[in-house]
């Protein structure tokens, strides 16, 4: 790749989006730029934020693969049979595993309560209590910890293994992908703690010890994107086959859209950028890409501030056609 280029590009990252950690961008599995930045090493991981749940998506489509799972179209509370339907309530009947996967399902509030969640000792329950209501099924309401940990928590009583166990069995040891322990966050200063420490490796678990399938992974950009060839490459690691094809091409098409943020559209826990192009975006600025037509994979990753810039700006504007010209 151009020196000259690649110095200019370097400038923008340190100039116009400082909280960038690390940079890997591959092109039919050939590695063709790779930067780290702010004293992050390819060592370093980072807090992937809501990365976790397309990663989460993956494993999804293995327990269904292997038959732990009928299909998306079971319903929720068929993994729930102690649950106790408040009265009157009907919707969260019909409510199904990819209305959790599509943001499809609707909930019993305006506005998600994140901290609630955060501090909550059984946030499984709390989840369940919030879900269905009066709004119709089928409509974009996006739920950013909720509905995916539901998903968690299914995922564990239909295999009988923790999403750590069941994770690190069929995709993170096949992928060479560290993703050691369980994360305990006992307080808000350990939580601080834990997520600014570069060296910080596992998942991060709720109180009932359940890890969070809506966010509390920590991976380093190459492990991002190894997760991103993993689905470039229909699902193939080498020889072996990881998850379907089927399932990714189901992950990776439009099943729902988002008009509020960017019109943009979504699959299974994965956003739709353009007809060839889909993401896993974490809150301040994490990025497993791919562009299919082009064969390229990109990660960025980066430690949390509020706003971040737009990466898929970021990769559209500078550096796909960075990798464009290097490879021509």
């Amino acid at each position: 790749m151009n020196e000259e280029k690649i110095k200019e590009f370097d400038t923008i990252i340190q100039r116009d989006y400082q909280n960038i950690a690390g940079i890997v961008a591959e092109k039919k599995g050939v590695r063709v730029y790779e930067n780290y930045f702010n004293g992050y090493t390819s060592e370093h991981t980072v807090h992937v934020a809501s990365v976790t749940k397309s990663v989460f998506s993956v494993l999804l489509g293995i327990a269904i693969e292997l038959g732990y799972i009928k299909s998306v179209e079971q319903k929720v509370l068929d993994f729930f049979p102690e649950y106790q339907i408040p009265y009157g309530e009907k919707t969260i009947q019909q409510i199904t595993i990819k209305n959790l996967l599509t943001m499809t399902a609707p909930y019993k509030y305006k506005v998600e309560p994140y901290e609630m969640f955060f501090t909550s000792q059984n946030p499984i329950q709390d989840a369940l209590d919030f879900l269905g209501g009066d709004s119709p099924i089928g409509e974009f309401n996006y739920s950013a910890v909720g509905g995916t940990h539901i998903l968690s928590e299914i995922l564990t009583r239909a295999t009988g293994q923790s999403v750590l166990e069941f994770g690190k069995k069929h995709l993170f040891q096949p992928l060479g992908i560290d993703v050691p322990k369980n994360v305990v966050l006992r307080n808000k200063e350990e939580h601080i703690s834990i997520m600014n420490d570069k060296y910080t490796r596992g998942w991060v678990v709720d109180p009932q010890g359940r890890n969070m399938a809506s966010w509390g992974l920590f991976l380093t950009p190459s492990d991002m994107v190894k997760i991103g060839n993993l689905y470039e490459n229909g699902g193939m690691w080498g020889d072996k086959k990881i998850v379907t094809a089927d399932w990714i091409d189901k992950s990776t098409m439009e099943q729902s859209r988002c008009v509020e943020w960017g019109n943009l559209g979504y699959g299974y826990l994965w956003w739709i950028i353009d007809q060839n192009s889909y993401a896993a975006l974490g809150d301040g600025g994490n990025v497993i890409y791919v562009n299919r037509k082009k064969n390229i994979v990109i990660s960025i990753a980066s430690f949390f501030i509020p706003d971040a810039k737009d990466r898929i700006t970021l990769i559209k504007k500078y550096i796909e056609p960075m990798i464009e010209d290097s490879w021509n």
